[in-house]
């Protein structure tokens, strides 16, 4: 067991837990400076094929590809801003081709964003009504309790993509 360097890596790990405990086994990372504890978390993860790439769309229909071969979810984690702008098409595809995906954008936390900072851009709901459902996890806090509820995000959002009918999901962290 690793034990986690802050609370954005115990929050990520205990997200990860979710998904891995309901069956996650391949995530497409996206490198990027916001999204390092999701990366390196998952990394860490034996249980779970990373596939890396430095372009987002072409992450988004990876995992895409994965997804519908397989007929499980398919994790992709984006850093903040335009990066998880480009997921869009592949999230419109799942949405209508009833393709399960976990789409999960680090982000700003909510009290500097529309502050003027460089790739800034309102993440909430940001894929609209191509996803079946979305979440804007909190800033993690060191306790049990938060804990407790990164991990049950991450187990929802695993079965609410994999719920008939099948489709993409978005947890914004």
């Amino acid at each position: 067991m690793i034990r986690p360097e802050n609370r954005n890596y115990a929050f990520s790990g205990q997200l990860i837990q979710g998904l891995i405990d309901s069956g996650l086994r391949h995530v497409c990372l996206c490198p990027g400076s916001r999204s390092t504890p999701l990366s390196i978390s998952f990394a860490r993860r034996k249980e779970v094929k990373t596939w890396v790439h430095l372009d987002e769309r072409s992450a988004g229909f990876f995992a895409l590809g994965i997804a519908r071969g397989i007929k499980q979810p398919v994790a992709v984690v984006t850093t903040s801003g335009t990066a998880a702008a480009n997921v869009l098409p592949a999230v419109i595809e799942a949405r209508l081709s009833n393709v399960p995906l976990v789409v999960i954008t680090a982000d700003r936390p909510q009290e500097i964003v529309d502050w003027g900072s460089n790739q800034t851009i309102w993440q909430s709901r940001l894929y609209g009504n191509h996803i079946k459902w979305a979440s804007d996890l909190p800033v993690p806090e060191p306790d049990m309790e938060m804990l407790h509820y990164a991990r049950a995000m991450g187990s929802r959002a695993y079965a609410t993509a994999l719920g008939s009918p099948c489709g993409p999901v978005h947890l914004n962290i």
